[in-house]
């Protein structure tokens, strides 16, 4: 099978799920008559809707080619990286860093992944970006509150550029037996994120009574963390066939994965609730801003692409 069928194939696949669950949930909007459970079916009806826009823009990208989804989720980082310093806002005498981070930062990390520069790609912005951002901000001479202000600027360049940025990244690695597949590989590392995130909310709202943390995340359950864990897992058992993974490996790769991804949630979602917010943004109806989607993504893309990389690559 070639690595077009099988991208077909997966995307077929997804465009079926989706009409199933927009069909189910116009079904179940006619159906419930409480207000608690009309606020569930919008929600759900919500995310469907923001995921067949995802899944269109995700599938024309790759279908494009390696620079087109390079240029995307440089624009996935940009975007996340303004929610991030919005919400965490910093001073006017952090704008050089702000300057360099938006418009030096991001470029140069997305074209050392296009140009497969592996080895500065990985540390580009953990020493470089680190010790250069902080030094920029000290030249204003504003020491009030410097360590928490470089710290709020740091974090959001990992968690927005460097972390998100080993997608693409994934596009680099030479699997042998997988040669031009690779955008089927970062697919489905996505869908296995984002079916977790699902599952997890489906659990919750249905088993859910267990809560994981209580004042960090009130809609996470144990209930929840469970079945969705276990269900992507299987679903990324299932899909070994368009990875360069055995059926076993898969299994690995996927619970690594929706491990890493829930501790993401967590983590961030702590990060919000330090700063008294409930999402990131408003960008995407019915999931928040473009952060609420990408949290777990941020967590599980680096491990995932060194994993790959080290077990999978000569």
């Amino acid at each position: 099978m070639t690595a077009y069928d099988k991208f077909f194939w997966l995307i077929g696949g997804i465009a079926a799920i989706l009409i199933v669950a927009s069909i189910a949930g116009r079904l179940l909007a006619l159906k419930v008559k409480n207000d608690n459970g009309r606020a569930v079916v919008e929600n759900l009806n919500a995310r469907v809707r923001a995921w067949w826009v995802m899944a269109v823009v995700f599938a024309v990208a790759f279908l494009i080619g390696k620079v087109a989804t390079i240029v995307l989720f440089a624009l996935v980082s940009f975007l996340a990286l303004r929610e991030f310093l919005t919400l965490t806002p910093t001073r006017a005498s952090d704008h050089r860093a702000l300057s360099l981070a938006f418009f030096v930062l991001i470029p140069l990390q997305y074209y050392l992944i296009g140009i497969e520069w592996y080895a500065l790609f990985t540390i580009f912005i953990p020493v470089y970006g680190f010790l250069i951002l902080p030094s920029l901000s000290t030249l204003s001479q504003d020491v009030d509150h410097f360590l928490e202000r470089s710290a709020k600027i740091q974090w959001g360049i990992m968690v927005t550029v460097y972390c998100i940025s080993h997608v693409p990244a994934l596009l680099l690695l030479d699997i042998p037996g997988y040669t031009g597949q690779n955008a089927i590989l970062l697919f489905y590392m996505l869908l296995v994120v984002q079916m977790s995130d699902v599952l997890q909310y489906v659990f919750g709202k249905i088993f859910g009574k267990t809560k994981v943390v209580p004042i960090v995340s009130p809609s996470k359950t144990v209930e929840g963390l469970i079945g969705g864990s276990v269900g992507a897992t299987l679903i990324g058992a299932g899909m070994w066939w368009i990875t360069p993974f055995t059926p076993l490996q898969a299994a690995g790769m996927a619970f690594v994965t929706v491990l890493m991804g829930f501790l993401g949630g967590l983590v961030l979602s702590a990060v919000k609730r330090s700063m008294g917010a409930k999402d990131w943004g408003t960008m995407i109806k019915g999931h928040g801003g473009l952060m609420d989607r990408m949290d777990s993504v941020s967590f599980a893309a680096p491990i995932f692409f060194h994993l790959t990389r080290y077990f999978f690559t000569p």
